[in-house]
C-alpha cells in the first residue's frame, strides 16, 4: 500500500512531540492521521475506527494508560495491525517491549528512538503489508503435514548439510556441523524450521536422528581416508537421548564403520543438558567414556545454571548466534559474550561462536578469545559432495585446511 493509503495514529501524550510526528508523517505524503494523548484515547480509536488504523506509532511512556499496557490491550483484543513503538526511554527497556510485543503476537514493524525523523520512519513504513497478505506469507500451500515427514523419512529423503567450523586465530578448518536438510520431491530442499518442530511436537524427532547421525558418520569416512582432520557435530534430542540403548548403538556403528569417536561431537541444548532424566544422563556419560565429545549448544538461551552445567563432562561451549551476530554494536550482548568466555575459559571448555555472518563479528569473537566461529561468513551448510570440494578448494601442501578471508 502507498502511504497515501495508510490510516496512521499517534499515540503520544507530549503535544509537542505528537504535532511533530504528525507533520512528519504529513510531510512524508500521509492523507490521514489521527491523534491520541494516552493509551485509553488510543485504545477506543483503534477498537472504533470507521476504517481501520494500519499503523500505529505509540511512545511508551504516556500517563494513565501506558504504551506497555496499550500493546498489551491492542494484543488482548486481537490487533492485527501494525504497530511502531516511539520513545527516549533507555535502549535496554526499548529491547524488552520490542521483546515483548513479538510475544503477545503484535504485529511490530520497529522501535524508533526520539526525535523521529522521515529518515527512521521511512524504513519501517515500507514493510507494512496488510494483514491478509502476512497472514499468506505464514502459512505457505505446501507446508507439509506430519504423515509427509514420516513419508520422506520412510524414502530416505534427509540428509546432513555441513557447515564449517573454523579457528579463529589461524583460519584453519577442524570440523563441521551436521545440519539436517530435507530434499523432497517435487517441492525441493526444505529447511528445518518446516519439520523439525512437528516431529518435536509429536516426540518423534529420534527418527530424524539416526539418518543424520548414519549419514554424518559417513562422511567421516570419507574425510578420515583422505586425511582431512575433522570433526562432525551432530545434535541429539532429548528424544534421542532418552533410548536407554543409544550410547551403545552409535558406538558401534561407528566401530562397524571404522571411523574414531574422537572424530564426532554430540550437541545438546541447555534444556536438554538440565534433565534430570536417567537415561539422558547415562547416555551424555557412556559417549564421554567411549571417548566422544560432548557440546553445549545454543549456550545462553536456556535457564541452566553452572552446578546443572557441570553434571556432564562437556568439553565444548557454543555461543548462540543471538548473542553473537552484531553484538559489537550492542553492548549488553557484548557483555553476555565476555561473561560466557570467562566462564568457558575457567572452565577449559573450547568455545564456538555460532552466526558469525560479518567481518565485526569475526573480529570482535577474536578479541574477546573465542577459539572458534561458525556462520555464513566462513560457509553455509552444504551437503555432502559440494562440502567435499570446499574442502579441497582450501587445502594446503601441508594438508590442512585454511579458510581466508
Amino acid at each position: 500500500m502507498r502511504i497515501d493509503e495508510l490510516h496512521f495514529l499517534v499515540a503520544e501524550d507530549s503535544g509537542f512531540q505528537r504535532r511533530l510526528l504528525v507533520q512528519i508523517l504529513d510531510e512524508m505524503g500521509a492523507a490521514r492521521v489521527t491523534e491520541a494523548a494516552d493509551g485509553h484515547e488510543a485504545l477506543r480509536i483503534c477498537r472504533g475506527a470507521e476504517t481501520p488504523v494500519h499503523i500505529s506509532v505509540i511512545d511508551i511512556d504516556m500517563p494513565r494508560m501506558d504504551g506497555i499496557e496499550l500493546i498489551r490491550r491492542l494484543a488482548e483484543h486481537n490487533y492485527d495491525e501494525a504497530v511502531i513503538v516511539s520513545s527516549a526511554l533507555d535502549p535496554a527497556v526499548l529491547a524488552a517491549v520490542e521483546t515483548m510485543s513479538r510475544a503477545y503476537g503484535i504485529h511490530l514493524l520497529g522501535v524508533v528512538e526520539k526525535p523521529a525523523t522521515p529518515d527512521k520512519l521511512m524504513p519501517l513504513i515500507r514493510a507494512y503489508k496488510p494483514p491478509s497478505q502476512r497472514a499468506k506469507a505464514a502459512a505457505p500451500a505446501n507446508q507439509p503435514r506430519l504423515e509427509d515427514i514420516l513419508e520422506g523419512l520412510k524414502n530416505n529423503e534427509f540428509e546432513p548439510y555441513f557447515q564449517p567450523k573454523v579457528e579463529l586465530a589461524s583460519g584453519r578448518v577442524w570440523g563441521a556441523e551436521a545440519l539436517a536438510r530435507w530434499h523432497r520431491p517435487h517441492h525441493g530442499l526444505v529447511p528445518p524450521a518446516a519439520f523439525v518442530p512437528l516431529l518435536e511436537q509429536h516426540g518423534m524427532l529420534d527418527r530424524l536422528a539416526w539418518p543424520i547421525i548414519e549419514k554424518s558418520v559417513t562422511a567421516c569416512v570419507r574425510w578420515q581416508q583422505e586425511h582431512l582432520p575433522l570433526r562432525v557435530a551432530i545434535n541429539l534430542s532429548f528424544s534421542t537421548l532418552a533410548d536407554p540403548g543409544f550410547a551403545e548403538s552409535v558406538a558401534a556403528f561407528a566401530a562397524l564403520k571404522g571411523v574414531d569417536p574422537d572424530r564426532i561431537i554430540f550437541e545438546v541444548t541447555e534444556s536438554v543438558a538440565m534433565t534430570d532424566v536417567p537415561h539422558c544422563l547415562e547416555n551424555l556419560a557412556r559417549l564421554r567414556m567411549k571417548g566422544f565429545h560432548l557440546s553445549v549448544d545454543d549456550f545462553g538461551t536456556g535457564h541452566s545454571s553452572l552446578k546443572q552445567l557441570l553434571r556432564i563432562p562437556f568439553g565444548e561451549l557454543k555461543l548462540d548466534r543471538s548473542f553473537v551476530s552484531g553484538a559489537a554494536r550492542h553492548a549488553a550482548r557484548n557483555s553476555v559474550l565476555r561473561s560466557s568466555l570467562e566462564l568457558a575459559g575457567r572452565l577449559h571448555l573450547h568455545t564456538v561462536g555460532e552466526g558469525v555472518e560479518t567481518q565485526e563479528d569475526w573480529d570482535l569473537l577474536h578479541k574477546l578469545g573465542c577459539e572458534s566461529a561458525q556462520g555464513f561468513l566462513i560457509g553455509r551448510p552444504m551437503a555432502a559432495g559440494p562440502f567435499h570440494q570446499w574442502l579441497v578448494e582450501r587445502m594446503t601442501p601441508d594438508c590442512d585446511i585454511v579458510w581466508r578471508r
